[in-house]
């Protein structure tokens, strides 16, 4: 039997409108203890390119970004086992509660970020009023990455 892992807190505040999820984070975040802390996640280089600026260096610069552009992350899954990062090894997990989350937060609308993280919300969570859409994956695995794709997202969800 593996050993249980768990996921991060949600980063969000009461000004927080626009939600990212992924699916669970990888060995190198959760050793860095903060969202796609995998330098060859294309995640900070996409949603930090898209308002033309560049990517911060440290967890707090990250932080303040996401605060000053009103970007909460979270991820699907809180706490499972897991060999790895992938998420097929996911097994025996739990699921965040996205909807408390939602009643204390201005989130209007939410990006699902790959698909395993869509599977699990379109599971548990495919009847909110919030509008939401799958994503590609922004993990170095996923070689049909376009972030284009994101670019338009964020517009959407920026609009």
């Amino acid at each position: 039997m593996s050993e249980i892992k768990y996921g991060f807190e949600p980063f969000f505040d009461e000004d927080s409108v626009l939600l990212i999820l992924g699916s669970f984070p990888s060995v190198k975040s959760r050793k860095v203890e903060f969202y796609y802390g995998n330098n060859q996640n294309r995640f900070w280089k996409t949603v930090c390119g898209f308002f033309g600026e560049g990517v911060p260096l440290t967890i707090e610069e990250k932080k303040n970004f996401l605060k000053r552009r009103k970007i909460a992350l979270w991820d699907m899954v809180t706490e499972c086992e897991i060999e790895g990062s992938q998420d097929s090894k996911i097994k025996n997990f739990k699921v965040a509660n996205i909807k408390k989350l939602l009643q204390n937060s201005k989130i209007n609308y939410i990006m699902l970020n790959g698909s395993k993280a869509a599977e699990i919300f379109v599971g548990n969570f495919g009847n909110v009023s919030v509008p939401f859409e799958k994503l590609p994956s922004t993990s170095p695995a996923n070689t049909s990455f376009n972030t284009e794709v994101w670019y338009d997202a964020l517009s959407r969800a920026f609009g």
